[in-house]
Parts: C-alpha cells; structure tokens; sequence
C-alpha cells in the first residue's frame, strides 16, 4: 500500500455515463489522483474528445458502449473492461437521468425509464463488476445518489424514489461483499449545475432561495465532489462501507430562509 493513502497509481476505474456532466469531472479527479480509466456511454463516439483529454494527463482511457438499462450491454462493457485491463479496482455508479414533472403528471414509462436507470441499472452494474473484483478480494464500489436520497422534492417522485432506493440498495450491498474486501458506499450531491438541471438556474429567484437553503450559501461546483470521489475510492476509506456521503454545502441540515430581523417575535 502506498505511502499516500489518496494515490490510485495502477488502479482502473470504471465510469459509468461520461459523455458529460459529473461523470468527467470524477474521471477527471480520478485520473489525476493516478487511476487509468473505462469511460462510457451509450454512443460511443461521443467520448472521443474526453479520452484525448484524460490520455494528456498521462492515464490510459478505455471508451466502452454502455446501457446500463440493457442487461446485455451491462455484461459486454464490464467484460471489455475486464479483459483490456486485467481487473477493475474502483466502479463509480454515476450514470442516470431524470424526469422532472408534478406528481400527478408521471407516466408509467416516466417512471420506468428513471427507476430502470437509476436503480436498476446501479445494481447490475454493481453485481457484473463485484464478480471481477470478488476473486480478488478488493474492490471500490461508489454509486452515486444525491441529497435525494435522504430529501424528498416536489416534482421529483421518480427520481427521489430512486435515489432513496440507492442508498438502501449500498448498505445491502456492502453488508453481502465486505468479506471480500469490497466496501460500497453512496456519494450524495446536493444542488450542482448539470445539463439535466441547468433550466432552473436560469431562475434567479429560485437560485437565491435555494442559496438561502445552503448553509454555505452557494450551490455546488463540480470540483467540490473531487476530495470525496478519490477518498471514497482509495485505501483512505479502507474501514468505511455501506455509508452515504453527502456533498452539499450542508443543505441536508434542514436550513430555512432565515427571517429578517425586524420581523421576528
């Protein structure tokens, strides 16, 4: 083991959904922390430039077609991966999508279609990797959730839902594969600007509000998940398992709008 206990020089991880968003950036935060990488996506040649960028900070960067709502294409990505690289040491869980409507709007495919990305397709990739990585007795599994999984929202009943369901679905996880030297763990985003939520940023009335919410008083940045995503994934959290970490800015304190002054009682 090495001095460092962040280092992941010789490690390869396992990204799922990196065509864009949260998934480059913990790539990237991998990357530089030593790991070489399968990136993926349902088209493939849309991580062209992604691997140019990764192989120029001196990794090695596997691109993989990747559904993870197809059973089938679960297995042949983790079997590319597996037989390019001889192992895989870390899988991070990222790929998902969203439907964002009141309650009483969800379609059965609605439903469907985040529930099968989020959720199942978190545990079939879990299970097809934990199979490479149980004979060799090591493995980092991060799946990722969101203030979500503890915070129910409005207009998000798929996707809460799902989320919740992630942060279940890591504890069980981490309790069946522990003895194989596995830990599994839920890294839990709070407010950040991805492309499946960029329309609500335009509202600035609702940015202020929510940075009211933030006890630091800002939304998420996507390098303030990059400390967590190599931690979670290195020796240094060899003795944590089964738990979510929330990256949020503190939102998940419960923090409310505070009221002026001259209005209080």
């Amino acid at each position: 083991m090495s001095e460092n206990l962040f280092d992941l020089s010789g490690s390869v991880a396992l990204v799922s959904g990196t065509s864009r968003g949260l998934g480059q950036y913990f790539g990237r935060a991998l990357a530089r922390a030593g790991a070489d990488l399968v990136i993926t996506s349902r088209n493939i040649d849309s991580l062209g430039a992604f691997r140019t960028e990764i192989e120029s900070l001196g990794r090695k960067a596997l691109p993989v077609e990747l559904d993870v709502r197809d059973c089938e294409s679960i297995r042949q990505a983790v079997e590319a991966a597996f037989g390019h690289y001889g192992k895989i040491d870390i899988l991070v869980n990222n790929a998902g999508c969203n439907v964002r409507k009141p309650s009483v709007d969800i379609t059965w495919e609605d439903w469907n279609l985040v529930l099968e990305t989020n959720l199942r397709g978190t545990f079939f990739m879990a299970q097809a990797v934990a199979k490479k990585m149980i004979p060799q007795s090591y493995g980092r599994i991060i799946n990722i959730g969101s203030v979500t999984s503890v915070f129910g929202y409005a207009a998000l009943a798929p996707y809460c839902a799902s989320r919740g369901g992630v942060r279940q679905l890591t504890m069980s996880l981490a309790d069946d594969w522990g003895v194989h030297g596995i830990t599994v763990n839920c890294l839990a985003p709070g407010w950040f600007k991805t492309a499946q939520n960029a329309v609500m940023y335009e509202d600035k009335d609702w940015v202020e509000y929510l940075c009211d919410r933030i006890p630091l008083k800002r939304p998420g940045l996507p390098n303030d998940l990059d400390g967590a995503i190599v931690f979670l994934a290195s020796d240094a959290s060899r003795y944590v398992t089964g738990q979510t970490i929330l990256v949020d800015g503190g939102i998940s304190t419960g923090a409310t709008r505070a009221v002026p002054r001259e209005k209080k009682l």
